[in-house]
């Protein structure tokens, strides 16, 4: 006889509640095979076998508390030769399971190659949960190559294309444009072959179905599983098991119960539409909005409603960049291959004020403030589909040539429609150039959760005073637009006045001044 003891359980852990038991009494085991799950406080454990044999006797129940060491089940190690040559013939394949079997033997003498292969929804990013079909570029019938791009999703921030899986034939689309569907989500299959392989994979698959379908239901949950469900109030098919066929572990509901209940859309209030003259609506068209238009629309409105939004102005001489730039512009690509634009110098200086006056750069949590000891710099750009963010992460530890690789890079890709969440993500503090399409003068809107962002305009001559004579100079307004609610007026002007002087003097960049 061999005993099945409970395993160490971990530090401080001193009792387990048997969970499930996967054999009874009478059937035979192998060594190592798991025989019961034990649930604690913190963990799942699985016991294994041992010895072989056959398990003689179960003396912890499921559902029973058992301490650490305690006697679980026994094991007739002698009765595994018996047992071995004991063994039922296979069961013959009954009417219900002949045609399945024969599909699949049919659909194995098929090449490997034209199995079923189904197109999941690919990774969308932190906290995106859904995201639209755009475009299906294939149709259902039509030959598909490995990596080639069967459609393309929508979501709140970025276009997503989506590579076919495997090689084969559009058997299936599960979502049609314009459909919703969850990170995680099949979105079609692909099937390998034609003819009589693909009829006998699909009888195949439909002899499995059945079976495969009642498998959760008649899977047991764990008995504490069960309990704190039933306190909790929470129903099992909303809880995905982490168990042994899918078996509803305590840790399982106490994950559920834990996660936030999903906040109520906000109902989208309708203004309705003036009357129009009847010759004019035969004149118009309507587009729905894309998601990601939908998405600025409503963030740009949620910054203006939740944040105690204010913007201050300055101007600054673009001389001292301008003369330098042109001095060095052609040495500094031939050395790093890449132009030097003003983006550079605008960074650097946002880092530079920002170290003074951190409350720029910290972001509001609830009725706490978080200071960033980072900056990662949001910079603003204009694509064919709408306005997104692409962030050069800690931009205050690169250098010029790095931070214009990096946003050209950005850049290059936003336009492409490549960028991924990751790269639109995490952003302390945005800067946003309107000047590239002519603006002279405007108020940014903030990006939440950040508490600033800086509005560059174009650069324009215009008559300046100095030192006693009126000359012109190439001037650029600036504006910084604050969370008012963290940033005082002085912080603001202030942060505003540091980034000026940097860039009228950009020496006092290179001596951190």
């Amino acid at each position: 006889m061999a005993d099945i003891r409970v395993p160490t359980l971990g530090e401080s852990v001193s009792e387990a509640t048997v969970a499930t038991w996967f054999k009874k009494v009478g059937d035979l085991v192998r060594v190592d095979e798991m025989l019961c799950e034990l649930e604690t406080d913190k963990v799942t454990v699985e016991v294994p076998a041992t010895a072989a044999g056959i398990l003689a006797e179960i003396v912890a129940k499921e559902g029973e508390t058992v301490g650490a060491d305690a006697l679980l089940a026994t094991i007739d190690t002698n009765a595994d030769a018996r047992a071995e040559s004991a063994a039922p013939a296979p069961k013959a394949a009954t009417a219900e399971e002949k045609p399945g079997r024969a599909a699949a033997e049919d659909a194995e003498s098929a090449p490997a190659n034209e199995g079923s292969t189904e197109i999941a929804v690919p990774t969308l990013g932190e906290s995106v949960t859904e995201a639209a079909v755009s475009t299906w570029f294939k149709k259902v019938g039509d030959a598909v190559t490995q990596d080639e791009i069967l459609c393309e999703l929508e979501t709140d921030k970025v276009s997503v294309e989506v590579p076919a899986p495997a090689s084969g034939t559009l058997a299936e689309i599960y979502a049609d444009a314009g459909a919703t569907v969850a990170a995680g989500g099949k979105l079609g299959r692909i099937g390998g072959g034609t003819g009589k392989a693909a009829v006998a994979r699909a009888g195949s698959e439909a002899a499995a179905a059945a079976p495969a379908a009642s498998t959760r239901r008649d899977v047991e949950d764990a008995p504490s599983a069960k309990k704190l469900m039933a306190e909790k109030g929470i129903d099992p098919a909303s809880i995905e098991g982490s168990g042994r066929d899918g078996r509803i572990m305590k840790e399982d509901v106490a994950r559920a119960a834990s996660r936030p209940a999903p906040a109520p859309a906000p109902e989208p209030v309708s203004i309705p539409r003036a009357p129009i003259l009847a010759e004019d609506a035969s004149r118009e068209e309507r587009v729905k909005m894309t998601r990601l238009r939908q998405t600025i629309a409503r963030r740009l409105k949620e910054a203006q409603n939740n944040a105690a939004m204010l913007t201050t102005y300055n101007e600054v001489d673009m001389t001292g960049i301008m003369d330098l730039r042109n001095e060095f512009k052609d040495q500094f690509e031939k050395k790093h291959g890449v132009k030097l634009g003003f983006m550079s110098f605008f960074t650097k200086a946002c880092c530079h004020a920002l170290k003074e006056v951190p409350e720029v750069n910290a972001e509001i949590d609830g009725t706490d403030i978080v200071y960033k000891n980072f900056v990662h710099m949001g910079v603003a750009v204009g694509t064919p589909t709408g306005l997104v963010v692409p962030v050069v992460r800690d931009a205050d530890q690169m250098s010029f040539a790095t931070i214009e690789k990096k946003i050209a890079e950005l850049g290059l890709r936003a336009r492409d429609g490549k960028l991924s969440m990751a790269e639109m993500q995490g952003g302390t503090f945005t800067i946003s150039n309107g000047g590239v399409y002519g603006s002279l003068l405007s108020s940014p809107i903030l990006n939440p959760p950040q508490s600033g962002i800086l509005g560059m305009h174009k650069i324009q001559e215009r008559p300046m005073v100095v030192k006693g004579a009126i000359v012109a100079r190439p001037m650029m307004y600036l504006a910084l637009s604050y969370d008012h609610r963290i940033v005082d007026g002085k912080g603001a002007v202030t942060f505003l006045v540091r980034v000026k002087d940097a860039l009228e003097d950009p020496r006092r960049l290179l001596m951190d001044l």
